[in-house]
């Protein structure tokens, strides 16, 4: 029987936060393998991603506000079994997929481990903590869904596809350190947030974030999808408003940095992106 801690901790309503790079890369292929298209669903998102949460949680045992948990249980060495199980069936189901496929989750499962482990913490490292986060969840991500829905098992993703993943997460990973500062030096770890500073994590993500949207636009130009351009970005207008309202209150008083905002911006921007590239899949199913 699951403990709830253990059910809570493995955080599986925040693989929604993640999954507008696999509408995205899903979206750019022209052919697809659905069944294919549904087992890496539910191998990223409802296994890896869970799994990778709970173990992170496993090692940190938090006593403060974690990404989509005001208040997180303790947990047991129960979650750890339990993520392992979680890591085996999604390799094992990985199998069905290709090769390819099957290493690279393998991967993405060692670097979300090596991020965690508490003997090689890489979460600790600002600079190689945030890379590692940014590709895997990014790129590698974008390149294993279209790699794994395509028809042949295609090897020749689109590297701007893959470069603008990896600028969607990283410009908005910081933002969900910005309220963990003084939990994060208790813990020995020193976030690419904390290095930036309140101020700084909000120039930095508006940077990032920027520098995603030319590398979006340059794409879909590129690959003559103007008008999926245009809806996408429509659909995000809501998060830039948002963003610029709580950076300004942020700006003048860091209290407004908090956990509540913090999610408040997630949710925005994960509700509007997932449309957004679901209205993009849409639009290039139907054309």
């Amino acid at each position: 029987m699951l403990k709830k801690s253990t059910i809570q901790l493995l955080r599986f309503h925040f693989s929604f936060f993640l999954m507008p790079v696999y509408w995205f890369a899903l979206s750019q292929l022209i052919y697809k393998n659905w069944h294919h298209a549904v087992c890496i669903f539910i191998i990223l998102h409802l296994l890896v991603y869970p799994a990778s949460n709970g173990y992170n949680s496993y090692m940190d045992r938090d006593e403060t506000s974690i990404g989509g948990l005001k208040n997180p249980a303790q947990p047991t060495r129960q979650l750890f079994y339990v993520t392992i199980f979680m890591d085996v069936i999604a390799v094992l189901l990985c199998a069905l997929i290709s090769i390819y496929f099957f290493t690279g989750i393998i991967a993405y499962i060692l670097a979300s481990r090596a991020y965690s482990n508490r003997k090689i913490r890489l979460k600790k490292y600002p600079i190689i903590g945030y890379l590692t986060v940014a590709i895997f969840q990014g790129a590698v991500t974008f390149f294993l869904v279209f790699h794994g829905s395509h028809p042949e098992k295609s090897l020749h993703v689109p590297i701007e596809g893959m470069v603008a993943s990896s600028l969607l997460i990283g410009g908005f990973y910081p933002l969900t350190q910005i309220y963990q500062h003084e939990a994060d030096l208790k813990d020995g770890v020193k976030t690419i947030s904390y290095l930036l500073g309140y101020k700084g994590t909000f120039v930095f993500t508006a940077i990032i974030y920027f520098l995603a949207m030319m590398v979006l636009a340059h794409y879909f130009f590129m690959s003559l999808e103007s008008k999926e351009f245009f809806v996408l970005v429509t659909c995000m207008l809501p998060v830039l408003v948002y963003f610029f309202i709580w950076a300004a209150k942020a700006w003048k008083d860091k209290a407004q940095a908090n956990f509540e905002n913090t999610m408040r911006m997630n949710m925005i921007a994960a509700v509007c992106m997932n449309i957004g590239f679901i209205v993009v899949l849409i639009m290039n199913e139907i054309s």
